[in-house]
């Protein structure tokens, strides 16, 4: 966390980014890795996270990733904030893990699917650019964060989609709106941290699967 941080802020300062964003990404990283380690703090990094990642992402006229940030992780924040505090583990002082079942996975990928290019055509007829891909990473995000909240291992894998998804729209931002250093780099610890946080999770959820089959 420490490092990725100095790396961030290191970078952007160099690159004279914004305060905003620099402190967006900073709040972003540390709520990811203790959302990793089943921290319910994370929460509160996360909500900090949501209002300044919401202001960076209207300058770079990402309007998906606005409205989902304010109308949606903001309340889900605070929301998740409170079930995971009914679900820790007093030993650990970590949240309960587990994972979907089959059935779910099946109904969980139809959905996703559908969604994406419903909201792809509202994003284009806004003139948002990269419309698809702006979609795929609100969609996806909105799927993930109720996985997160509900303490699924699967969340992890969602999460990798939006991470690779939202790279790419901010490395396009740095060509096209000038964006910011910082969110790319906040997207790519992100990325990171959601390949190794699925490993962990699957591996302390496997007696979960093998009571539940």
């Amino acid at each position: 966390m420490i490092v990725a941080n100095l790396v961030i802020v290191g970078v952007s300062v160099y690159q004279h980014d914004t305060i905003l964003s620099i402190l967006a990404a900073v709040t972003g990283v540390i709520c990811v890795i203790l959302c990793g380690l089943g921290k319910v703090s994370n929460y509160f990094f996360g909500t900090i996270n949501v209002i300044l990642y919401a202001i960076v992402a209207y300058k770079a006229k990402y309007y998906g990733d606005v409205m989902l940030n304010i109308l949606y992780y903001f309340p889900t924040n605070i929301l998740g904030w409170i079930l995971w505090e009914k679900n820790i583990d007093q030993q650990s002082n970590t949240v309960y893990k587990r994972r979907m079942t089959l059935k779910q996975d099946i109904i969980l990928f139809f959905v996703s699917i559908i969604s994406v290019f419903g909201y792809s055509y509202v994003l284009k007829l806004l003139g948002g650019n990269l419309p698809i891909v702006d979609s795929m990473s609100t969609v996806f995000s909105i799927i993930a964060q109720v996985l997160m909240i509900k303490r699924f291992t699967e969340q992890w894998i969602i999460w990798i989609v939006v991470d690779v998804v939202s790279v790419i729209m901010w490395f396009a931002a740095l060509f096209t709106e000038g964006a910011s250093i910082a969110m790319l780099l906040m997207w790519s610890v992100y990325l990171g941290n959601a390949i190794i946080m699925y490993i962990k999770w699957r591996k302390e959820t496997k007696n979960t699967v093998a009571s539940e089959a």
